[in-house]
Order: C-alpha cells, then structure tokens, then sequence
C-alpha cells in the first residue's frame, strides 16, 4: 500500500501539478497587485470612480439612477488572465514539451515531423483504392 503511495507522488505529472498550482497561486498574487496598482488608476484616468469607487461608463437606468459599468474591473481580469496563461505556458508548457520530446527521442520512439499523420488527400486516396480493390472483387 504505501509502495502503491510513493509510485503516485513519485509519477511526474502529481509533482508538475503541484508545482504549478503553488507557482500559480504567487504569480496570480503578483499579477493582481501589478494589475490594482498600474492597470486600475489608468482606467481611472478615462472613468471618474462613482461614490462605491468603481470606475467606468455611468449611464442613468429607466428609473434615474446611475448606474456604473465596472470596465476597470474586467480589463483588470482580462490582463491577469493573459499574463498569468502567458507564464504558465512558457515557464511550464514549453519546458515540458521539450523534454518529453527528448525522452522520446532517447527512447527511440520518432516524434518529428517525419512521423506525422497523412493527409487528408492520402486518405482520400486510400479510400479510393480500396473501394476499387473491393469493386473489382465482387461477382
């Protein structure tokens, strides 16, 4: 049973997982702090802040209220969100590309370009071929 345990935590994916979800949980942190600190006041600058201190289009509502659109806020996710995939692909996706590719390779097993799937003009070919093969069998 705890054989069974350490060949879970031990397989690559578990620790790659729990690297990324720490690594993601900090930049996330710093991404949100440089986005409150740089990205919020320059939508301020466009959009004066209500009385909540939301800063976006106001428009007046049917009844006569004002009601503010939270534009910041959404530039604000959007920013995050790109930045935080940004990283996450270049620091982990591309890094682990590479090395399953050198795994492969040292174990032999051909990934390249070379060993890709045909095409869809060679299947169509094939089909085509088979169905005459099988055409000119039938009574």
């Amino acid at each position: 049973m705890i054989k069974g345990f350490k060949d879970f935590i031990m397989r690559g994916n578990v620790i790659d997982l729990a690297v990324a979800v720490v690594i993601g949980g900090a930049f996330t942190a710093l991404v949100n702090a440089v986005v409150s600190s740089i990205i919020t006041p320059i939508v301020a600058l466009f959009y004066q802040e209500n009385a909540d201190g939301i800063a976006g289009p106001t428009v007046t509502g049917i009844y006569g209220q004002d009601v503010t659109f939270p534009i910041g806020d959404l530039i604000s996710a959007v920013i995050s969100f790109f930045a935080v995939a940004l990283v996450v692909y270049f620091v982990f996706v591309v890094p682990m590309n590479r090395w399953k590719e050198r795994q492969a390779r040292k174990a032999g097993v051909d990934q390249g370009p070379e060993a890709k799937l045909p095409t869809e003009q060679e299947l169509l070919m094939q089909i085509r071929d088979l169905l005459e093969q099988n055409a000119s069998t039938r009574p």
